[in-house]
């Protein structure tokens, strides 16, 4: 499986971003997709994700109300929609894909065995 990030970049406080997630290599309707993103002198975080009909999404806290993942099976694409970004929302932004539609999350990287490059995000005060 193969993943694809992109739609970062250099935005305002307030503004807004959406990242975009190009998979190929297995039919994209049987893969859970997430987002997650590491910032400088921290640890990768668990963001959101999206189960493989889009009918079931989770959120980190930080989250919540301001960011959205969804899907386009016939595109085999998922994205991250991201209002009223902060900046301590800076960080590279990775796309994550998995076979299984549940994955653990106590674990850090909620199961995930297949991971984009990244795309950074910068949000300016």
């Amino acid at each position: 499986v193969q993943l694809q990030a992109s739609g970062g970049g250099l935005v305002q406080a307030g503004g807004s971003l959406r990242l975009s997630c190009v998979t190929s290599g297995r039919s994209f309707s049987t893969l859970r997709m997430g987002w997650f993103r590491k910032a400088p002198g921290k640890e990768r975080e668990f963001v959101a994700e999206v189960s493989w009909s889009g009918g079931r999404t989770t959120y980190a806290d930080s989250a919540k109300g301001r960011f959205t993942v969804f899907r386009d099976n016939s595109k085999s694409v998922a994205y991250l929609q991201m209002n009223s970004l902060k900046p301590e929302d800076t960080a590279v932004y990775y796309c994550a894909a998995s076979v299984n539609n549940y994955g653990d999350s106590r674990a850090a990287d909620r199961g995930y065995e297949f991971w984009g490059q990244g795309t950074q995000v910068t949000v300016s005060s």
